[in-house]
């Protein structure tokens, strides 16, 4: 199935500015939300194609957000991307235990980002 609405989960305006821009520029239709709670109403109003993940927010962090959507029958085979500084190979590895498909870095290399969109779609 084709990837074309994503649902872009981060506590920084700044983030999320920059995300939506450059998912909208490639063709992707854009949802936000700035925490756990945010992010569980969007899941409710729609099923996006892929969540992109920050990890560190306030309440609920993306580590435990990623465990339970990945875990939520209603939510089966719905991807989840990484998208955090959060840079060491132990936070990449916790992060594909809890059910991400992929791990990005921050600052977002743009093309690798939409590279790693498409191989899921």
């Amino acid at each position: 199935m084709p990837i074309t609405n994503v649902l872009v989960v981060d506590d920084s305006k700044t983030e999320l500015m920059f995300m939506t821009d450059l998912l909208q520029r490639n063709g992707y239709s854009v949802r936000t939300a700035e925490n756990a709670d945010d992010a569980m109403r969007r899941l409710d109003e729609g099923k996006p194609d892929l969540i992109l993940m920050d990890v560190v927010m306030p309440g609920q962090n993306g580590f435990q957000l990623t465990r339970t959507i990945t875990r939520d029958p209603r939510f089966a085979g719905m991807p989840v991307i990484m998208c955090t500084s959060k840079n060491q190979e132990t936070d990449r590895v916790w992060g594909m235990r809890q059910g991400a498909r992929d791990y990005v870095t921050k600052p977002v290399d743009p093309g690798e980002l939409i590279a790693k969109i498409k191989a899921l779609g």
